[in-house]
């Protein structure tokens, strides 16, 4: 699965307590060749260590362990190195296995536990910039999941759409005067209605920025027969049909993309002014880990590709050399970012991911605080 799939809901599924032990394996991939060589060698030998893991462990009965390391090996066998982005992360207990490849990296990991690690699906979902875009006209309406790297359709809800057809009436024609105009139609107006029911559904479910794109009359008309297209972010005024691809629509919509995510960086670097200016302002890592741990921060803004490697000390965060890992230092953090991420998010935090270097002056992290 990809992080556009990770709902509030099923987040909290992947959240909730199982039966002992519940598998997370996280290793980095690699898009292309010759670098993503490396993954299949990669994932055998962490497939490996998870079964020395599972055989070592005294708290997991045999019935358990052939369980999980069945479910693994599923898992395993369905991993498509074609689709691969930037990490791997499997799931795994004894009853299911999950597979998700994320646009973030994370690095190599086999955590047993009575929970699966989330922490790298969620600051993945959060710097993916996810958004939707509904295509529309009085005859259809198509819904795309967007991200970083591109649009996707989607089929979520009710969608895709299609407005009945009917046989042309004559008759009713004759009656009022003449064929009425596409979007003055109450054949139009019901099939909007059923458009905007399916999408206070999507966006109740999994709220993201909206974008829409149709005729200046369907967009008009969508305002007057419902309230879940108000707050789009952005409008394009484009037809389009059924049959519109996801590199068409991306080519309109892209200005309109780069205006948005415009006005929100702009947006952070006002606030991170007007934070220092009333001394509200925290910035490095060790001081956006102790805000967010004791829940003073309301904003936190990260470097995309900002990651390093701490060590916890004393509750504070200390840097360390790439030739320390968990593996020597049970303090050691290798993806301290994701689990600041993961944290700032569960107290309520906005978290906003910035272009690289943007954050230079501060640690590549920087917070706005609450108090």
């Amino acid at each position: 699965m990809d992080t556009d799939a990770l709902t509030p809901g099923l987040l909290q599924d992947l959240r909730r307590d199982r039966p002992y032990p519940a598998l997370s394996l996280t290793m980095p991939t690699h898009r292309k060749a010759p670098d993503n060589a490396q993954d299949a060698v990669r994932l055998r030998n962490l497939v490996a260590e998870a079964g020395n893991r599972l055989e070592s462990d005294p708290r997991v009965t045999r019935e358990a362990r052939a369980a999980v390391k069945a479910q693994l090996d599923r898992a395993v066998e369905e991993v498509d190195q074609r689709r691969a982005l930037d990490s791997l992360v499997i799931l795994a207990d004894a009853d299911e296995y999950q597979i998700w490849q994320l646009p973030r990296t994370a690095p190599e990991r086999v955590v047993l536990s009575d929970s699966y690690l989330t922490r790298n699906l969620v600051a993945a979902k959060a710097g993916a910039r996810l958004f939707w875009v509904l295509s529309f006209s009085a005859e259809h309406a198509t819904l795309f999941s967007g991200t970083n790297d591109g649009l996707r359709a989607e089929k979520r809800g009710a969608f895709p759409l299609s407005a009945p057809h009917e046989e042309p009436n004559p008759q009713r024609e004759e009656r009022i005067g003449d064929t009425p105009s596409t979007y003055s139609s109450e054949d139009a107006r019901n099939f909007l209605r059923t458009v905007d029911e399916g999408l206070r559904g999507v966006m109740a479910a999994d709220p993201r920025p909206l974008f829409l794109v149709g005729l200046a009359p369907a967009l008009s008309l969508l305002d007057e027969v419902g309230e879940s297209a108000k707050p789009a972010v952005g409008r394009v005024a484009k037809g389009t049909t059924a049959e519109t691809t996801a590199p068409e629509l991306l080519k309109e919509l892209s200005p309109a993309l780069e205006d948005w995510r415009g006005q929100a960086a702009a947006e952070i670097r006002s606030r991170f002014d007007n934070a220092r200016s009333s001394r509200s302002f925290a910035g490095g890592l060790d001081e956006v880990w102790l805000a967010v741990r004791e829940g003073r921060a309301g904003l936190v803004a990260v470097e995309e590709h900002f990651a390093t490697t701490v060590r916890v000390t004393d509750g504070h965060l200390e840097p360390v050399g790439a030739d320390v890992t968990p593996a020597t230092d049970e303090q050691v953090r290798e993806d301290i970012v994701d689990e600041l991420v993961e944290a700032a998010l569960d107290n309520g935090c906005e978290v906003s991911f910035v272009a690289d270097d943007s954050l230079a002056g501060h640690g590549r992290i920087a917070a706005v605080l609450r108090f």
